[in-house]
């Protein structure tokens, strides 16, 4: 946190250094990054990421999209437009906080990411052979979305998950689920809430995201139950 000299913002644990929330998935041989995180550059450089096939947005708050702007290199890299997927709500703030990135720009074309947005609401959808199921989430009052790639489940920024969107969890064996803190938040799960719902919803580990610095990792991980624990920058998992 900007200006904390806290336990955690001063911690010397590698662990304790988080950069926004973010993710990037490998399945069925389609390589997704969910979320467009302000640190894209520095997380893409250290966990050596050189391709991405589409973006999912979960919403458009700005913690989760204002990396946008570095997808260009992607399209550097790979030769073509990038695809791109979410809420039409959330379709429409991208639009209009990156105004640039769509607009027709024949004398500066290099200055922009170009991405093809593609609306989803709740039906799953398929990019090349994946099948993606989009899991509707509560962001206090603003709907948000996770997104199941078969045995694994992402659900960030949520302090309530309708009956009908834990129906759709079921069978998950790795969920990674919003954490905010010990104390409760309108809109974030706090720690005993997510530890309540990751039994609910039964998955066989879970991994908290989205953490504030009131929570210390190695602290906390040993007051977690077992198949819990907090994620960490760079962590890999295999579903």
């Amino acid at each position: 946190m900007i200006g904390c000299t806290c336990e955690v913002c001063t911690s010397s644990d590698p662990m304790d250094k988080r950069t926004r929330a973010s993710v990037y998935v490998v399945y069925q041989g389609v390589r997704f990054l969910v979320d467009t995180a302000p640190e894209l550059r520095l997380q893409c450089v250290a966990n050596g990421i050189d391709a991405v096939d589409a973006v999912l947005f979960t919403h458009a708050h700005a913690d989760h999209i204002l990396g946008l702007d570095d997808l260009r290199r992607f399209n550097w890299l790979m030769k073509r437009p990038i695809a791109c997927y979410g809420s039409a709500r959330t379709l429409d703030s991208l639009r209009r906080m990156f105004g640039y990135a769509f607009e027709h720009a024949p004398d500066s074309p290099h200055s922009r990411p170009h991405l093809e947005l593609n609306v989803i609401e709740e039906a799953t959808f398929s990019v090349g052979e994946a099948r993606v199921a989009p899991i509707p989430l509560m962001h206090g009052p603003m709907a948000v979305l996770g997104f199941r790639f078969g045995r694994f489940a992402y659900c960030t920024d949520c302090n309530r998950i309708p009956d009908s969107s834990i129906a759709l969890l079921q069978g998950v064996e790795v969920l990674i689920l919003d954490a905010l803190r010990k104390t409760s938040h309108p809109a974030h799960f706090s720690i005993d809430e997510a530890i309540a719902m990751s039994r609910r919803i039964g998955a066989k580990r879970t991994f908290f995201t989205h953490m504030t610095h009131q929570l210390k990792h190695a602290e906390t991980n040993r007051e977690l139950p077992d198949g819990v624990e907090l994620g960490r920058d760079g962590m890999r998992i295999k579903a």
